[in-house]
């Protein structure tokens, strides 16, 4: 038995000296895999997905993350210190911070998750939509919200088209003229 485990002593050496957990600090530089390492260790406190759940009293949030089959609730906790917690709304997308305090997560900050706009495409703020609008400026406007929400009211001259619809690829209603300036509008993070 003692030969056994005497043998056994130079193999398990080799392997903890090759293992970069166990590896010596190489003069305060980082291995590859120790970046790697800390990188994901900070990526593991995001969660990014949709609000399932605020619950002011209890002072938690839910956030389902993952597609599909592989979808998962996760429940956070919340306090004073939380930044954004007006930005954790059921059914909107989110990217929450969190810090582990002893066995439960914390936010540490709420984030809307918005859309990137894609390559060529500009963002119209409030004020500069404004002034088109002001300046009859010739432009094809777009109320991206449900049809029910552009019943209730909408900008002057705008035209209902559902994201739905866009999502399908419904575009008939877009005008043929590729010159001419379409400016979409929605109620939030549409």
């Amino acid at each position: 038995m003692k030969k056994t485990f005497l043998k056994l002593v130079p193999l398990c050496l080799m392997f903890a000296l090759a293992n970069p957990a166990f590896a010596a600090d190489q003069g305060g530089k980082q291995t590859g895999t120790q970046q790697t390492q800390q990188s994901q260790q900070k990526e593991e406190n995001v969660y990014t997905g949709q609000i399932v759940g605020k619950s002011e009293k209890a002072k938690t949030v839910s956030i389902e993350v993952g597609q599909g089959d592989q979808a998962k609730t996760m429940m956070l906790k919340f306090d004073e210190q939380t930044k954004g917690v007006e930005q954790a709304v059921k059914g909107h997308a989110a990217i929450i911070k969190f810090e582990m305090r002893g066995n439960n997560k914390y936010a540490t900050e709420i984030k809307p998750k918005l859309a990137k706009l894609p390559e060529g495409v500009t963002e119209v703020k409030t004020g500069e939509l404004q002034e088109l609008i002001k300046n009859h400026t010739d432009m094809f406007l777009v109320d991206a919200r449900p049809e029910s929400r552009y019943g209730q009211s909408h900008l002057p001259g705008a035209v209902s088209i559902p994201v739905a619809l866009l999502q399908k690829k419904q575009t008939a209603a877009l005008p043929l003229d590729k010159n001419k300036l379409i400016v979409f509008y929605c109620g939030g993070p549409t």
